[in-house]
């Protein structure tokens, strides 16, 4: 039987995640910050992830880590503090823990790092590839980023399998930030003035993140790889839109704004990276995953939607 611990097991991924492992049979230990009703189907350990913390007695005969657990995004949070703050868990936490099973003998590190490590945007058709250059831009990319260099070295020096996989938004049922506001106004009725959007978005349905980390937790081919994940099919927000309308029996009611007056009315309010994550593309190549792995998406964005939206 696979013995596998998953940090962040309380979280969005790693709910979704632990069923599915228990639910095939794996012996899945799971590290939250705070045990919830309902988190006894599993073992479960009350722990944070700090550069201090002692793993040594969770790491025996385990064979697998999938390391979910982060610190994200703090509105409002000065850059220099935020930076400080993120490396403490992303970086230090994650490689404090990564040494310590490397040293008990553990034969695989999955790390849930981010696309953000490419940068924040793409033209329309060139897509992120797993060898472009990284460029991360905020305090949460650039800790992931420094996290993956560390857990090569050790992976490197130790001889532990290292799997890195850098998703881009994912949706799924429970789903919150920006996407839950927009399905909630779809809900509601709510005219929004993006209906002539035409760039293109890559994301990921839990389903499919959560069936590709089982797979890079498994396949040999996977050992020491880097990897970006989508449901391989991009979408411009207006279609983005439409189709969780239909996923909700409801249409969407979007009005037709040109982009350029979108663009400018965010800048007057402040709201800069929020358009740009409206009307900015980025997209991701998913053949290195499919080609080595022989991966597939499970879902749809269809059916992924309609799971995400049944929720709300």
């Amino acid at each position: 039987m696979n013995k596998v611990i998953v940090t962040g097991a309380g979280g969005f991924v790693g709910k979704v995640l632990v069923d599915q492992l228990v639910g095939t049979g794996r012996d899945v230990t799971g590290i939250v910050r705070r045990v919830l009703p309902g988190d006894n189907c599993f073992k479960t350990i009350q722990i944070d992830i700090g550069p201090k913390t002692d793993f040594s007695s969770l790491l025996h005969s385990i064979d697998s880590i999938i390391h979910l657990a982060a610190r994200v995004h703090r509105m409002g949070e000065p850059e220099a503090d935020s930076l400080k703050r993120f490396r403490a868990v992303n970086v230090e936490g994650t490689l404090n823990l990564a040494r310590q099973a490397a040293l008990a003998g553990v034969k695989r590190f999955v790390f849930l790092s981010s696309v953000k490590v490419h940068g924040e945007t793409t033209k329309p058709g060139s897509p992120f590839r797993e060898s472009d250059p990284p460029a991360p831009e905020d305090a949460y990319a650039k800790s992931k980023y420094e996290a993956e260099q560390g857990l090569v070295e050790i992976a490197e020096k130790t001889g532990m399998e290292v799997v890195i996989i850098r998703p881009p938004l994912v949706y799924g049922p429970g789903v919150k930030g920006n996407f839950r506001v927009l399905l909630n106004w779809i809900r509601k009725g709510v005219p929004l003035p993006l209906g002539a959007i035409d760039n293109r978005r890559s994301l990921v349905g839990i389903d499919n993140l959560v069936d590709f980390i089982i797979t890079c937790m498994e396949h040999p081919a996977a050992a020491n790889q880097v990897f970006l994940i989508s449901d391989g099919e991009d979408l411009s927000t207006t279609e983005l839109l439409r189709r969780a309308g239909q996923a909700m029996g409801r249409p969407a009611r979007l009005i037709p704004v040109p982009p350029a007056i979108l663009q400018r009315g965010a800048a007057m309010l402040g709201e800069k990276d929020m358009a740009r994550r409206l009307l900015g593309s980025l997209q991701v190549d998913i053949s290195k995953a499919c080609n080595l792995l022989g991966w597939k998406p499970v879902a749809t964005v269809d059916q992924g939607l309609k799971r995400c939206v049944s929720s709300h």
